[in-house]
């Protein structure tokens, strides 16, 4: 016999989840769309001690994204997890 739920216990924290979207119109070639992909989760993995969790976040890349470099990657993804709010210790004020 198993406890499913007990309400002495505390709730799970779900940690935040990110998916990424990289379309066709950006590179028809499966290995640029790829590489692209595992540069985002390279990105994604320097901010996620910092990244506050329960979240669900989709990232869309759209354009010619195919000449990026990681350190792009890197600033644009920040900037983007700050405006969502999702960073802790940083609002939207502070980077005005």
């Amino acid at each position: 016999m198993r406890v499913l739920f007990r309400a002495d216990q505390q709730q799970k924290i779900i940690p935040t989840q990110f998916g990424i979207s990289v379309s066709q119109k950006v590179s028809k070639k499966a290995v640029i769309r790829n590489l692209l992909k595992r540069q985002i989760k390279a990105a994604i993995r320097v901010f996620l001690p910092r990244v506050m969790p329960g979240y669900q976040v989709v990232i869309v890349v759209k354009g010619q994204t195919t000449e990026c470099e990681y350190e792009h990657f890197l600033r644009e993804l920040k900037e983007l997890l700050i405006n969502a709010e999702i960073i802790h210790g940083y609002k939207r004020e502070h980077i005005l």
